[in-house]
């Protein structure tokens, strides 16, 4: 289901699981303190990653930080209780708004309905907790407006908002002696819309800031880590599609041509996806 991998001296991670959405959560061992990335999307969730932690002699963390609001980065929040947490002030006021929520079938489907919550959240919930739904919404203790830079003993943590379509209110985290870029969702578009869709400006803005970062390894919260070469491919990718959706106003046909012709072969799966994203939120 997951497995629990290492990179660098003192960066652990857990695998990302598809069904119920779990995305990877980041432990970063300084000499001084522990610093868990993102709480899981329940209880059970982050105890599974402690515990096998603990397994390798890594003690529970000192501080969390939650890379952004939704729900699969914060439920497991309220089992970490002897764990200072920390988000953007953004965050803190999105987890404010789950607080009245109910989160039986009942209520989850009336929210779908309503346009509040998505069909592939609503599943993932469901997967998730099929034994009971005994969820609380634990605010975080500190908020940061901007960055926040944290000295673990021998290992810095930059906390740093980004925004981004997928959550205005991402933060990420960089590893700074691992050169490790933790990036949670913030490089994919956003969900909670009529049409899943990037924007050209915010799309732009954004990777120009996750650029200014000297990281060699990248780790988006549901996919495995990148290396700064798969990157950079990326970035270029999203930069070209931006490019075009600006010159063709948006059209999808007339994008995917002109990509086609600057690529030189056939569009994959994953760029046609991409161009639709673009030409929705045109």
């Amino acid at each position: 289901m997951h497995s629990i991998h290492k990179i660098g001296n003192s960066f652990w991670y857990i695998t990302p699981t598809s069904l119920s959405d779990r995305p990877i959560l980041g432990m970063v061992i300084g000499t001084k303190k522990i610093l868990m990335i993102d709480a899981g999307n329940s209880e059970e969730h982050v105890n599974y990653f402690l515990k096998e932690l603990k397994k390798r002699e890594i003690p529970n963390p000192d501080i969390v930080v939650l890379t952004h609001w939704h729900w699969d980065h914060i439920l497991g929040l309220s089992a970490l209780t002897d764990t200072v947490s920390i988000a953007s002030k953004e965050t803190e006021r999105e987890m404010e708004k789950l607080i009245p929520f109910s989160w039986s079938d009942e209520a989850i489907d009336a929210r779908v309905k309503e346009g509040v919550e998505i069909e592939f959240c609503a599943k993932a919930i469901k997967e998730e907790y099929t034994n009971h739904r005994d969820i609380m919404i634990t605010l975080p203790d500190i908020t940061i407006e901007r960055r926040a830079e944290i000295n673990l003993g021998g290992v810095t943590c930059i906390v740093q908002h980004v925004g981004g379509d997928h959550a205005a209110d991402s933060v990420i985290v960089y590893i700074k002696e691992e050169k490790i870029l933790f990036l949670g969702d913030c490089i994919y578009p956003r969900m909670y819309a009529k049409k899943v869709h990037y924007t050209i400006n915010e799309t732009l803005r954004l990777l120009d800031e996750l650029e200014s970062f000297d990281a060699e390894t990248y780790i988006p919260s549901h996919q495995q880590p990148i290396s700064k070469e798969t990157f950079e491919m990326e970035v270029a990718k999203l930069r070209t599609i931006a490019k075009y959706t600006d010159i063709c106003n948006g059209d999808k046909l007339k994008i995917m041509k002109e990509y086609e012709n600057y690529v030189k072969r056939e569009l994959t799966e994953d760029e046609m996806e991409t161009i639709s994203n673009f030409a929705n939120g045109y």
